[in-house]
């Protein structure tokens, strides 16, 4: 046998430097792919977040602002049925029309029909038949029954001119000389001298605050009439009303004042800035004092302030004179300096809104789908099912079930989100949502101690609601007047609404009280949860 050759040393020494690169290339390629990787899950993380801010973006500009369903977009299609409904129906009784026969007798429907109040207008009808004597030649036939069936009609909006006349008096034959007697005063009105009422003027506001109807429209309306009123005109009248007013908005600040347990919310609306012609973002602060929850004794009562900004400092200026005591509000950070003693002479305790926590969760929801989000939504269904259940019962009652229902769901809630953040990214929108909650811990549980407080700030979100559809149909407020107008006309409409009361008959009383000299000392018998005249209908 030949001997085995030996090894070049160099020849190993070269395939040793050879596999020592190769490794150092292969730890090099690893790595660089690792942090591919890692910048991979980071754009893919950063695309799911920009998307889901789209999807969130697009919804709240084209969808519905609730998490709830619209029941009338439920209802569309039904509507369309019922349309064809009526066409088949209508189909028919021509038919037997031209036949000669009767009309079917179709069975009733299970629906709503409406009804026919006792308070409205009847006006009858009564139509003879061509003849009352016997075709047999008898006589005069005896009425002994009538078929009676009534209808709801509508009499158009009309306009009338309301003609004023003071006679004057003279004597001719006392004492041979003439005495001239005065005419009676003149009513107060609104505009001294003006084209409109009193009832017009409140009809024009209502119009607008309440129905979401502009001034413009309004001219546009009553111009198919043949009347000539420019927008200019109606404003000037909503900014007299709002004037003559304001005591009341100021004695129902009053009242807000001494309550204890409040809420409080803003939105934007757009005020035409001077000089420029383009408009500017302002505000209106919106303070709701509602007890219902709770069965409390204090009618309802909103107000909305117009405000530049939406600072801290504009808070702290809105309740100024406030008496303290708990406010519930969404997480704006505006609100913090409220509850701060050392910003604030009466700190306030915060309570914060569930309903703003779970609208998080319900928006990541609805482009990610997500286990977290569909037990968070479900724990938080839990609670206001409680709620359900206890509304407008004694404070007492409901902090003991609170206590015993609602208490260990909460107590259980926060480890179980403390756990799930161990198990995400610290940068992802899930972990910032549950962050939001859990740094608000303190002033989402408070309602859990107190009979008095709510989960929500659904109290002052539903005061708030007509004011975008106002801000929709309106597009601006001309000046910093308007925007107060703005507000003052929707703090009483607000509160009308909330006590039960019709804004239009409301608006007509109090105005004509306030014109006719109506003492400052009195105004406790104006506000609108003491108004109580003869034959009111509320709405």
């Amino acid at each position: 046998m030949s001997a085995t050759a030996p090894i070049d040393p160099g020849y190993v020494a070269e395939l040793e430097r050879r596999l020592a690169v190769t490794e150092a290339e292969f730890a090099r390629v690893t790595e660089q792919n690792a942090l591919l990787e890692s910048s991979n899950a980071e754009l893919t993380a950063a695309n799911a977040r920009l998307e889901r801010m789209l999807s969130a973006a697009r919804h709240a500009r084209f969808g519905p602002s609730s998490e709830k369903g619209d029941p009338d977009q439920c209802n569309l299609f039904a509507e369309d049925i019922e349309v064809a409904e009526g066409q088949l129906a209508a189909a028919g009784d021509a038919a037997d029309k031209a036949l000669g026969k009767a009309s079917r007798k179709r069975s009733s429907a299970k629906r709503n029909k409406g009804n026919l109040p006792d308070h409205l207008e009847r006006v009858e009808e009564v139509i003879e038949p061509d003849s009352t004597f016997c075709p047999c030649g008898c006589g005069e036939m005896v009425k002994v029954g009538e078929d009676r069936t009534q209808r709801l009609d509508v009499v158009p909006a009309q306009f009338r001119v309301l003609v004023t006349v003071r006679p004057k008096y003279m004597c001719r034959t006392c004492d041979g000389k003439s005495h001239a007697q005065a005419p009676a005063p003149a009513p107060e009105f609104l505009v001294p001298r003006g084209l409109g009422t009193n009832r017009l003027a409140v009809h024009s506001v209502i119009a607008k605050f309440c129905d979401h109807l502009p001034f413009y429209r309004q001219a546009e309306i009553w111009r198919r009439d043949g009347i000539e009123v420019d927008r200019t005109m109606l404003a000037n009248w909503a900014g007299r009303i709002a004037f003559h007013l304001a005591p009341i908005i100021d004695a129902m600040i009053d009242e807000l004042k001494a309550s204890d347990r409040l809420f409080a919310d803003e939105t934007t609306v757009p005020v035409l800035a001077p000089r420029t012609g383009k408009t500017r973002k302002d505000y209106l602060w919106a303070v709701v004092r509602d007890q219902r929850g709770w069965g409390g004794g204090d009618p309802p009562i909103v107000v909305f302030q117009h405000s530049r900004s939406r600072s801290a400092e504009t808070a702290k200026k809105i309740f100024t004179g406030f008496k303290g005591g708990t406010l519930t509000v969404d997480g704006y950070a505006g609100y913090d300096a409220l509850g701060d003693p050392k910003k604030t002479n009466q700190p306030w305790g915060i309570t914060y809104c569930w309903t703003h926590w779970r609208r998080r969760f319900v928006e990541y929801s609805r482009t990610t789908s997500s286990p977290i989000c569909t037990e968070m939504k479900e724990r938080i269904g839990q609670l206001y099912r409680i709620e359900t259940e206890i509304r407008g019962k004694d404070p007492d009652v409901r902090r003991a079930i609170r206590q015993k229902l609602s208490k260990p769901i909460v107590d259980a809630l926060r480890p179980w989100l403390e756990a799930q953040l161990e198990m995400l990214p610290s940068s992802s929108d899930l972990t910032r949502h549950i962050r939001y909650g859990l740094k608000r811990w303190d002033g989402l549980t408070r309602f859990l101690d107190d009979g008095r407080l709510e989960m929500d700030t659904n109290a002052v979100e539903n005061a708030i609601r007509p004011v975008p559809l106002t801000r929709k149909n309106a597009l601006f407020a001309g000046n910093d007047d308007g925007a107060v107008t703005w507000a003052r006309m929707a703090s009483l409409v607000g509160t009308c609404k909330l006590n039960g009361i019709n804004p239009q008959a409301y608006l007509e009383h109090v105005l004509d009280k306030i014109l006719n000299g109506h003492m400052q000392e009195d105004i406790q018998y104006l506000l609108p949860w003491n108004f109580k005249p003869d034959g009111a209908r509320h709405s």
